[in-house]
């Protein structure tokens, strides 16, 4: 298993998606993590201060010494971003002219954009509610 491009994986969808993840679902892939690292967490990185992906560059740093509990935590991890950044990429497809009509001026995250949609649903076209539906947000 490459570990270290698993755990660089998450680091930037961390980065460059996580305020577009539901809370949720950020929380679930961190508690995947964290369970099945909690070994390496409190063996190698006690000392370190979680926030601004601290955590996950100190098992970045240990990467040759994890366990295999750790290393499929990790995997299973990238995987179900994988399948949210698939989702959300789908429904922003579906979505995309109903977004430019409807929610031009609203900012993009911590669901603003969602609660637009979701406020205008009576405007919203039927592929865009379908998307929503398709993936569970409906």
């Amino acid at each position: 298993m490459k570990t270290k491009g698993i755990v660089v994986t998450l680091a930037l969808v961390f980065v460059f998606l996580g305020a577009s993840i539901s809370a949720q679902a950020g929380e679930d892939l961190v508690q995947t993590v964290v369970k099945g690292c909690q070994k390496e967490l409190e063996t190698y990185c006690k000392d370190v201060t979680p926030g601004e992906g601290r955590m996950l560059a100190c098992i970045y740093a240990h990467s040759d010494k994890l366990s295999g509990q750790c290393e499929y935590a990790l995997y299973d991890a990238a995987a179900q971003l994988e399948r949210a950044v698939a989702a959300l990429s789908y429904v922003v497809n579906e979505c995309r002219d109903d977004l430019e009509n409807l929610c031009a001026g609203v900012p993009a995250g911590e669901g603003r954009l969602a609660k637009c949609l979701e406020k205008n649903d009576a405007k919203v076209s039927a592929r865009c509610k379908q998307a929503q539906k398709d993936v569970g947000l409906k």
